[in-house]
């Protein structure tokens, strides 16, 4: 009776501590929605204050992303861009939260709440503890670590989606523009410049000068501002895992170069042949080579010159 109580207590007591937990987040979501309505957004400082931003360099950089489908390459918004918009555009509530974990697969709620408008956005999915690459396929992931990141990573692509669903589209649009104007107009620094630190970057994850200069179609000393902004968006979204080198470049470029250079070396031009002089057109009736007759046959006086007999030859005497 005595462990029957206890258990009972301890029931209790637990079923208390979620009650409070449960009041206590209701209540910082009423406090939330009542400042949010009590200092509502002003939009057009908002929106100067998102454009302000998109003049960084450092954030212009990390602010779009690509991806190549079918056979074309999809431009956006990264998740950088997003929430540097949402702190902005201000009364707004995104996050990332796991709702469960079991049997290797993880459930991920990713969710953006506009508190003045109380519009929400709310994707829930499942990742499971995997991760795939041409070269391995698919290979399970036990490190704790390792988890975090991979469910980080993919609820981090939810959490922008959410994100561009309440801010509108066409301030969007304006941030990715200027951040592509930012990108191209540089820090201060030639394209050269900016195209040197960008194939140092490119090298961390394998891809070299060439492959960047096959992409192109050109040497990249003549590079113009488009091709850096499209480049660093490639940049960006190999950096992130949204896609792999392979996917924009051919990784045989520098085999086919070094192919081509080896065979440049070993191929040389061959030497122009020995004019033949007028006399060495001569014939001359060769003692060594008769016909069948017995009789002495004509040869060329260039053969005489490789005979051993020359010197005593009496046809040449």
């Amino acid at each position: 009776m005595t462990e029957e109580m206890a258990l009972q207590k301890q029931e209790n007591g637990v079923s208390a501590l979620v009650d409070i937990e449960s009041a206590r987040a209701v209540q910082e979501v009423q406090a939330a929605m009542i400042v949010a309505k009590k200092y509502p957004r002003d939009e057009l400082a908002a929106y100067q204050k998102i454009m302000k931003a998109c003049e960084r360099p450092g954030l212009a950089k990390e602010a779009l992303y690509a991806y190549p489908k079918g056979g074309n390459m999809v431009t956006g918004p990264s998740i950088r861009l997003a929430e540097v918009m949402a702190q902005a555009w201000g009364n707004l509530d995104f996050g990332i939260r796991e709702l469960s974990q079991r049997d290797g697969v993880s459930e991920i709620e990713a969710y953006a709440w506009d508190l003045e408008t109380n519009t929400r956005q709310t994707k829930t999915f499942n990742v499971k503890h995997q991760r795939y690459s041409k070269k391995k396929g698919l290979s399970s992931l036990n490190d704790p670590r390792d988890i975090y990141e991979h469910t980080a990573n993919q609820g981090a692509r939810r959490m922008r989606a959410c994100i561009l669903g309440i801010i509108p589209g066409d301030i969007t649009d304006a941030a990715v523009k200027r951040c592509e104007t930012t990108v191209a107009k540089g820090d201060g620094r030639s394209l050269t410049e900016q195209m040197r630190d960008m194939v140092a970057s490119f090298q961390q994850h394998g891809v070299t000068k060439e492959m960047i200069e096959e992409r192109l179609g050109h040497k990249l000393d003549v590079i113009i501002s488009t091709e850096v902004v499209a480049l660093g968006k490639i940049f960006k979204s190999i950096k992130d895992n949204m896609s792999q080198r392979e996917q924009w470049f051919d990784l045989g470029v520098v085999d086919k170069k070094k192919a081509d250079d080896l065979s440049e070396k070993i191929v040389k031009p061959k030497k122009a042949k020995k004019e033949v002089k007028e006399e060495e057109v001569v014939s001359y009736q060769c003692p060594d080579k008769l016909d069948e007759k017995g009789n002495a046959t004509l040869v060329l006086a260039l053969v005489c010159l490789e005979c051993d007999h020359l010197k005593d030859c009496p046809a040449r005497g």
